[in-house]
């Protein structure tokens, strides 16, 4: 395909409104997160999985064994929940199992929330 031809494939492509959508690349403070959980659609890991974690109960994927104590606290994931459990997990939810003593940089955490936002 010449030049010429790939610019108006674009251009069609463009005036059909079809898009690729921007996939988010997570901030390396991820990192910390990659090492126990899985975001890619089926995949598992030592801790469930984060895509679609804003707006699901605490407790709720399928096939994973949750505290006792995560399954009763009534949590629901959003961006305000999870600014408390990032700070740390055991203060938020007394006998939680998560590993995981909390990120004390605020702006770490809400790098971390807008990333999970976007696993959907």
């Amino acid at each position: 395909m010449t030049l010429r031809h790939s610019g108006a494939l674009a251009l069609c492509i463009a005036l059909m409104g079809v898009t690729q959508p921007a996939l988010a690349q997570p901030p390396a403070d991820f990192a910390i997160c990659a090492a126990c959980h899985a975001t890619q659609p089926g995949k598992s890991s030592f801790g469930p999985n984060l895509r679609g974690v804003m707006g699901r109960k605490a407790a709720s994927l399928p096939g994973y064994a949750y505290s006792d104590a995560l399954k009763a606290s009534g949590v629901t994931w959003n961006a305000r929940t999870l600014e408390t459990w990032l700070t740390g997990p055991q203060a938020m939810v007394k006998g939680t199992r998560m590993p995981f003593a909390g990120l004390p940089d605020p702006a770490r955490r809400q790098r971390l929330i807008a990333y999970l936002a976007t696993l959907k």
